[in-house]
């Protein structure tokens, strides 16, 4: 089916977390390593885990681990905790186009566990940026079903539609944008993933920096 085309301003601006709006590789590459030293299995590197992190945890481990998978998620979370607030680091123009983006609506759709996710937030004073926060297992399935969307789009009172701006770094967030039928925004070269053709975005920003300057315009 043919998609109408992208309107030119957002109603509603959402965003997805991780590699989108902050790096937070390091902690969670270090939680993981726990979890594979436990179960003897190779260790991943930085650029590892930004290469394979796709789906939610609760997604992924059971493929990875089998039966066991909620062993291996207690040992990640309790890695996890005691450092992911200490390894947060902006993405470059992230809070220059959350700054420009407070003319709309604004919120977080995040495959990343939903109590972490907003300790994040907080720790950064981004708290004020946002309405909606939604991580993984707030809705009943995580991305890339649209529910985690339709989530944070019942809160803010909007209806799903290619008026909001679903912005993302992989090609799974563009696949849960075009499933809500909202406007998929691809942030940076999604190099990681498979390249911008892969993504195959309705729109692209080569950085938040480059978001940024269009929301400035666009306000």
């Amino acid at each position: 089916m043919r998609r109408t085309p992208a309107p030119g301003r957002p109603s509603v601006l959402l965003y997805d977390w991780d590699n989108t709006l902050i790096d937070g590789w390091a902690g969670v590459t270090a939680a993981l390593n726990v979890v594979f030293t436990a179960f003897g299995q190779p260790l991943w590197t930085r650029e590892d885990t930004r290469n394979r992190a796709r789906v939610s945890l609760r997604e992924g481990f059971p493929v990875m681990f089998g039966d066991r998978w909620e062993e291996a998620s207690a040992l990640f979370y309790g890695s996890l905790a005691g450092q992911h607030l200490q390894n947060l680091a902006m993405m470059p123009g992230a809070e220059a186009a959350l700054e420009a983006g407070l003319a709309w609506p604004q919120g977080v759709v995040s495959n990343k566990a939903g109590d972490f996710l907003r300790r994040e937030v907080t720790h950064l004073g981004w708290d004020r940026f946002f309405g909606p926060i939604i991580g993984a297992g707030d809705a009943a399935i995580d991305k890339p079903d649209p529910a985690p969307l339709y989530l944070a789009l019942r809160q803010i009172g909007h209806a799903a539609d290619r008026r909001v701006w679903y912005m993302g770094d992989t090609a799974l967030d563009m696949q849960a944008a075009r499933a809500a039928g909202a406007t998929a925004v691809l942030i940076g070269d999604a190099a990681h993933d498979g390249g911008v053709e892969r993504a195959a975005p309705d729109i692209h920003f080569t950085s938040a920096i480059a978001l940024a300057a269009r929301l400035r315009e666009l306000a």
